[in-house]
């Protein structure tokens, strides 16, 4: 899992009026995101999807983070090249 990425704190706090995430085209990123947002629901985050909306929903919070990434919830930033090289 990359110690790199980030989740912007408005992901905990839940903009609702946010736009919708670029999509992830890279399975590998994807698996980070999940894992960063899975993390923050375990540490307390409310889940960003509507669970009443849902007809089938997910108990497990890494399926949860898994459709919140999957649907454009999510919101993430990597690092960029500058910033790799300057931690050492």
């Amino acid at each position: 899992m990359s110690q790199n990425l980030s989740l912007p704190d408005a992901v905990v706090a839940g903009d609702e009026d946010a736009q919708s995430a670029i999509p992830i085209t890279s399975r590998f990123l994807f698996v980070d995101v999940a894992a960063q947002r899975a993390k923050q629901l375990r540490r307390g985050a409310l889940p960003r999807i509507d669970r009443h909306a849902a007809g089938h929903m997910p108990h497990k919070l890494e399926r949860i983070a898994m459709e919140e990434v999957r649907t454009g919830l999510i919101h993430y930033t990597l690092p960029t090249r500058a910033e790799l090289l300057g931690k050492g």
